[in-house]
């Protein structure tokens, strides 16, 4: 055991070296709420309240019909050929690309087991046998950041995939945080398949979409381009879904730089770049404004428990007096009709003889109000009276049983914890946060205008 934490300690400082001040605030981030002693899930789990841990990554979903270029786009962005490329259209499934400690493949089950908020992919019949992970020790521009999910070569007509592809692409699209469509201006680039997923994802993620003319070195002249962007924003408007989207559509390409070859096309790949690291920005934003968000949460709603806490206390404390003296009176009011009973009809002698001369004189005395009230009470009543009494004592005990129901109540050990755990929320985890705003904060500005 201590070897193993040896070994781990060891680890760390070379691994904290090459982690970026972003990689590091998700991670954080990601520890706060998934720690397994005071992780802020397992908090909010005791107060009823469901929160999810926020991925150390974003996700960006590649689709488009064969050939467009979504693979050799994931090869130049990570700098390593790790997906094939080619024009051959394939059987193939959804590739998960994303940065770790050594070169890897998972298949299958595996790569559901690292992405577990993937794990309902398993309801798509046959989707998990077609899952693949492609772990790259790449650092290049903000793939340490980035998970590419490259999806199969859309096309039309009598293509049949070992799943359902569209529904697997659409699950898939409710859970990225970017959505990049590309269109080859020299295969087809008009395919129904694609553009009816678009018209879809559109519908609930229109601001997730990016839509890009790929390979646009390939697509001919100046006006050949033209004329596919032309032909696809035509195509994309005629969809009712679409007809109100304004499209944005940058013309990119790979460079190739081994065979040198020159063209006039403008390559805005660099402003693909440039939205995923925007996208990541706005991603740690959102996740630092939501641990704020939840560490209020949490502490107003201990704060809540512990005050209903403190009336139900208060509440058990009145019902306690009120059933103690409601259950009093229940055996009271018996207790000196039945020794008012035994003082009229026991003689004198025996009184004596049984409590001594003083006792009984001290009985009656404290009596003489109960026997005198009784007086006054026609003897043929005598019995009328007596029943009403024993109703009305059953009654005050049943009244006194019910005012002294309690409710339930926090021992002292759970009030304890949960003033630890809103203190711990207040004061460490807000302080984390507002240190790792900081921190992401200073990579834009000067430290003096913070």
């Amino acid at each position: 055991m201590s070897g193993k934490v040896r070994q781990r300690a060891s680890a760390n400082p070379a691994d904290s070296a090459t982690v970026t001040v972003n990689e590091r605030i998700l991670k954080e981030c990601h520890k706060l709420y998934a720690d397994n002693t005071q992780g802020l899930i397992q908090i909010a789990e005791r107060l009823g309240l469901n929160l999810l841990a926020p991925r150390k990554k974003i996700t960006v979903l590649l689709i488009g019909n064969h050939s467009a270029g979504k693979s050799s786009f994931i090869n130049w962005y990570i700098e390593e050929h790790v997906q094939r490329t080619g024009v051959a259209i394939e059987t193939q499934g959804f590739t998960f690309v994303t940065s770790g400690r050594k070169r890897e493949s998972l298949t299958g089950n595996a790569t559901l087991h690292l992405y577990p908020h993937f794990k309902e992919l398993v309801n798509i019949e046959g989707v998990v046998e077609y899952l693949v992970t492609e772990i790259t020790t790449s650092k290049q521009k903000k793939f340490s950041l980035v998970t590419f999910v490259d999806t199969p070569g859309l096309v039309d007509g009598d293509m049949k995939y070992p799943f359902n592809v569209d529904e697997s692409i659409l699950w898939l699209g409710d859970r990225a945080d970017l959505i990049f469509v590309f269109f080859d201006p020299i295969g087809q680039a008009l395919c129904k398949r694609t553009l009816n997923l678009v018209e879809k994802l559109n519908e609930d993620h229109s601001d997730r979409i990016r839509f890009y003319l790929s390979k646009a070195d390939e697509a001919g002249h100046e006006s050949d381009r033209q004329r596919v962007m032309m032909q696809i924003v035509q195509e994309l408007c005629k969809r009712p879904g679409l007809n109100k989207t304004c499209f944005d559509m940058p013309t990119i390409y790979v460079p190739n730089l081994i065979s040198g070859k020159t063209t006039r096309c403008a390559n805005q790949i660099e402003e693909v770049c440039k939205e995923i690291e925007k996208t990541i920005n706005q991603t740690i934003q959102n996740t630092l404004n939501a641990l704020e968000r939840d560490c209020e949460k949490i502490a107003d709603l201990i704060d809540t428990k512990l005050a209903v806490d403190r009336a139900a206390s208060s509440y058990n404390l009145r019902a306690r007096g009120k059933g103690f003296f409601l259950g009093l009176l229940g055996c009271v009011l018996p207790l000196l009709w039945f020794i008012n009973f035994l003082a009229s009809n026991v003689s004198k002698d025996l009184q004596e003889s049984t409590l001594g001369r003083k006792n009984r004189e001290v009985v009656a005395l404290y009596l003489k109000p109960v026997r005198e009230v009784w007086k006054q009470i026609p003897k043929e009543y005598h019995l009328h009276v007596t029943i009403a009494l024993g109703v009305f004592t059953v009654f005050l005990l049943a009244v006194a049983k019910f005012s002294s129901r309690l409710k339930p109540t926090l021992s002292r050990k759970e009030k304890r914890v949960f003033t630890d755990q809103r203190d711990f929320v207040k004061s460490h985890v807000r302080k984390t946060k507002e240190k790792l705003y900081h921190e992401y904060l200073q990579q834009s500005v000067a430290a003096h205008d913070i």
